[in-house]
């Protein structure tokens, strides 16, 4: 009984090494190493894909915390008046800003009609 258990362990060692022998071999031939090739490519463009839609999904994220539109004006600003996100940012009533002047153009237009 021991010879024959030492008998199946050399025979499936044997085996082993047979496959693994001919799968290194496979690889480094023409067709293994193309293989390989097209198997880093495709990882490589997964990776970057990946990247990408992370790099957007924290850009959508980041634009909604501070308020932003896509093409990067700032609501309020889209409507039509520039306001900048210190503006924006809630203070303390000691140190809140008097509301901006009007524009140039306003002021020119009020003195006109006076």
């Amino acid at each position: 009984m021991r010879r024959g258990l030492w008998f199946v362990a050399g025979a499936g060692v044997g085996m082993y090494a047979m496959v693994r022998a001919r799968r290194l071999a496979q690889a480094f031939t023409a067709d293994g190493l193309s293989d390989r090739w097209q198997a880093l490519t495709l990882g490589a463009r997964m990776f970057r894909d990946e990247v990408a839609q992370g790099q957007a999904e924290a850009e959508t994220e980041l634009r909604e915390r501070f308020g932003l539109v896509p093409h990067g004006l700032s609501e309020l600003g889209a409507a039509g008046g520039f306001e900048t996100l210190a503006e924006r940012a809630p203070q303390p009533p000691e140190l809140a800003r008097q509301p901006p002047e009007p524009a140039r153009h306003e002021r020119i237009h009020k003195e006109g009609e006076d």
